[in-house]
């Protein structure tokens, strides 16, 4: 990996960056659409290349299941199997100690899991899911961690942390131990919950490894949670390494983080969202499924470049065919991944300008000044030097804000 910080602002903690890997490179700050099962559902590897995404997400849980190990090794790794021919990340399977919560135990040895699909037990250990993801040949690897629900509290949190902690070497000892150094990136994962203390104690941990890692992530804070945790961890993550934070997905979360230093996120919120007749634009979500959209024929966005909307597809045919036919599932995918990619881009080009902190006054003004701007993001931001209130007439609301249509009198 090639890591190099460009341009940093001069107000926040907001950077850009050239990383190279082996695909390719990629510039951050950036957004990762998410390829669960070596595919964005919906569309084809050249309609997302297209689209301008230079670095996607797969399952390293998912992937090992089906099609499996042997199958991606006669392939010879995911790039080739799914036609991607750019950079990629995998986690590690950490995420689904939570998610398929109901199917897991938790040893020290690794977590044993009963299929989903057809109930077989298999056991993911670290060195077992790095060896997946040397299968699948991803350009950066994650380690395997111990994950808990972010708002849990009491010792389970901070085992999970020390255990994540003894996982990274046993992980880092895996891959260095195939040769795999040099073609692969292994990331470590920062634990803790939304405990302070332990957020420090596995920081310490994990930047004792700093010459044996190549980037860091920080784990279980994807649930919507104030971004406290989020910006003590970037404050002492090396600025030498991509910071990446998990599973963020919401426009304001993104370019929060990106001001408390982040460089990578992921969600499967724009695609999942677009599936379920929802897309996202500068002034807020958009169901269109709702009936006032029935007699609208202009586009989601008249100003985005993105296939759907200057092909100039309407809100009333969307409206028509959503949740109904598959197309209007993909159009909206389109549409909603650009808008990621907007959002991300626009934050590159002010950071570079100079203008990053103008920039997020004035995406926030338009997409919650009628509502009132989130407490936290207002809290978030006031931590790195940004008033969203100076000179403003918008209010602060509690809660998170988040704007969603859920009825035609919305």
């Amino acid at each position: 990996m090639e890591f190099q910080v460009i341009h940093k602002c001069s107000t926040t903690r907001a950077r850009v960056s050239r990383m190279v890997l082996a695909h390719g490179e990629t510039v951050l700050p950036t957004f990762m659409p998410v390829a669960t099962q070596a595919a964005i559902k919906g569309l084809t590897p050249e309609q997302v290349e297209s689209l301008g995404i230079s670095l996607i997400l797969n399952n390293t849980y998912h992937l090992n299941l089906r099609p499996g190990v042997d199958v991606l090794k006669v392939a010879g790794g995911a790039h080739l199997f799914e036609g991607w021919r750019h950079n990629m990340l995998t986690d590690s399977g950490g995420f689904q100690l939570v998610s398929l919560s109901k199917f897991t135990t938790i040893t020290e040895e690794g977590a044993v899991f009963s299929s989903p699909f057809n109930g077989d037990t298999t056991i993911l250990t670290p060195e077992e899911s790095i060896s997946i993801q040397h299968a699948i040949g991803a350009d950066i690897i994650m380690q395997l961690d111990d994950v808990v629900p972010s708002l849990l509290q009491g010792p389970r949190v901070e085992e999970a942390m020390k255990r994540s902690i003894r996982w990274l070497d046993r992980c880092i000892q895996q891959h260095e131990s195939a040769g795999r150094k040099d073609a692969q990136n292994l990331f470590a994962i920062v634990q803790g919950g939304l405990d302070p203390n332990l957020r420090d104690k596995c920081l310490d941990g994990m930047l004792e490894r700093k010459d044996r890692v190549s980037g860091y992530a920080i784990g279980g804070l994807s649930g919507g949670e104030e971004k406290g945790r989020i910006k003590q961890c970037a404050d002492r993550l090396p600025e030498d390494r991509p910071r990446y934070a998990m599973g963020i997905g919401f426009a304001e979360d993104l370019l929060v983080c990106v001001a408390l230093g982040i460089d990578m996120a992921d969600c499967v919120f724009p695609t999942r969202t677009a599936r379920f007749g929802v897309a996202l634009t500068h002034t807020g979500p958009i169901n269109l499924k709702l009936g006032k959209h029935a007699k609208d024929f202009d586009p989601i966005d008249s100003t985005c470049p993105c296939p759907t909307c200057k092909d100039g597809t309407s809100r009333a045919l969307l409206h028509h065919t959503v949740t109904h036919e598959t197309t209007a599932a993909h159009a909206l995918t389109i549409h909603n991944i650009v808008f990621q990619a907007q959002v991300m881009g626009r934050a590159r080009e002010a950071i570079i300008a100079g203008t990053f902190p103008d920039y997020l006054r004035s995406f926030f003004a338009g997409y919650f000044g009628d509502r009132g701007y989130p407490e936290w993001c207002v809290a978030a931001l006031r931590s790195v030097n940004v008033d969203l209130l100076e000179n403003s007439k918008t209010p602060m609301v509690p809660g998170g804000g988040a704007k969603w249509e859920y009825s035609d009198a919305a």
